[in-house]
């Protein structure tokens, strides 16, 4: 990833994106059809999902089967995704479901879902269930659009991180200066907003410190707070953390790439590819991703390609609808869910009481 990264730009003007991106999406898309069982594809609002759509419409002469999730929480809302998922697929003529999931649902799948992800993610929810969903209608194949955020710059923080890090890097004794500042807004910032904005000094002038801002739960000086203090001093100093970082933006110069590749290597691989692979697998749905492909990925690396270079491969166009709706990401109301919890006490689920126990010394 770092290598064709590193290489930098060798298709600079704009015109010469399209012709080669589409031949690439393509071949990626046409390999990764290939099944001697029906394929499905997961349908959001978002353009990776939607671009896929659109090429696997061009290259295969079935009609595929798509399917979308929907909340009656965010029901008429900008978070609602199904009527526009719904619209593109009736314009590539897919055979397309909305899949509804409310909240009773949700508490009754909670027990299989963690036992399902084995470790803990923050993630992961809605692919399971819309797997659920593909494997009740028969589907062993089904393609996703994961990879096209961290690939074509969708995130915010192709943008937050470069300006964070810019702002700050040029200030003398920021080190000492953040530091500083940490401990004495911490405690004030921690009742009244997020307490990362304690770190911003002490973080954000460099692309690893401005990216664990952008991605980690809880800062570093945090971790003494919620696990033993010992404990999480060792690990911290195992870890190793910030010098990983570090090694993955080496030699790379231009700022979105140095995004990409911390995106890519942290965020994709470890967290977004892994909460696929277990929700696939709790439902025995193959969930193929054309977008995190080597042969792709070594050729889209060198181009200057965004969001909408990627939409404007399709012969047959995206509604303005899609192309202009600005980035929700894939929004479940799950603390709506476990809220509307009908027992007076929340559930303590697995081994908590048990590990409890054990912490404390109780026998």
């Amino acid at each position: 990833v770092r290598k064709y990264l590193a290489d930098g730009v060798t298709n600079p003007y704009e015109s010469e994106i399209a012709p080669k991106l589409r031949d690439v999406l393509t071949s990626s898309v046409r390999d990764h059809l290939v099944s001697d069982v029906p394929v499905g594809i997961f349908l959001s609002a978002g353009l990776d999902s939607t671009t896929l759509a659109g090429l696997a419409s061009e290259i295969s002469s079935a009609s595929l089967i798509s399917m979308t999730l929907q909340f009656k929480e965010l029901s008429g809302s900008l978070m609602d995704e199904a009527p526009l998922a719904a619209e593109v697929a009736s314009i590539y003529g897919m055979q397309h479901t909305t899949r509804t999931v409310i909240g009773s649902e949700f508490r009754n799948e909670i027990n299989s879902l963690f036992a399902s992800m084995d470790q803990p993610s923050i993630d992961g929810a809605n692919t399971y269930f819309v797997a659920k969903e593909a494997a009740s209608m028969g589907l062993k194949v089904t393609l996703s659009g994961l990879g096209g955020d961290e690939l074509f710059g969708g995130y915010p923080s192709f943008q937050q991180v470069p300006r964070l890090v810019n702002g700050l890097s040029w200030f003398p004794g920021l080190n000492f200066v953040g530091k500083a500042f940490r401990i004495i807004s911490a405690p004030v910032l921690k009742q009244l907003t997020s307490s990362k904005y304690a770190s911003l000094f002490e973080y954000g002038g460099s692309f690893p410190g401005a990216y664990l801002l952008r991605r980690g739960l809880y800062m570093p000086w945090e971790l003494p707070e919620i696990l033993d203090p010992d404990f999480a001093a060792e690990g911290w100093q195992k870890l190793e953390l910030m010098i990983r970082l570090n090694e993955t933006i080496e030699g790379i110069a231009n700022d979105a790439a140095k995004v990409s590749a911390l995106e890519i290597l942290w965020y994709m691989r470890n967290q977004l590819l892994r909460d696929s692979d277990w929700a696939g697998m709790a439902h025995s749905l193959e969930i193929r991703t054309p977008l995190v492909d080597g042969t792709l990925f070594r050729k889209v690396a060198r181009m200057k390609a965004s969001k909408k270079d990627l939409a404007g491969t399709l012969s047959k166009p995206l509604p303005d609808a899609i192309l202009n709706r600005a980035k929700t990401g894939f929004y479940l109301p799950v603390r709506e869910w476990l809220l509307g919890e009908t027992s007076e006490e929340p559930q303590e689920r697995g081994y908590r009481g048990w590990a409890r126990k054990v912490y404390n010394g109780v026998s």
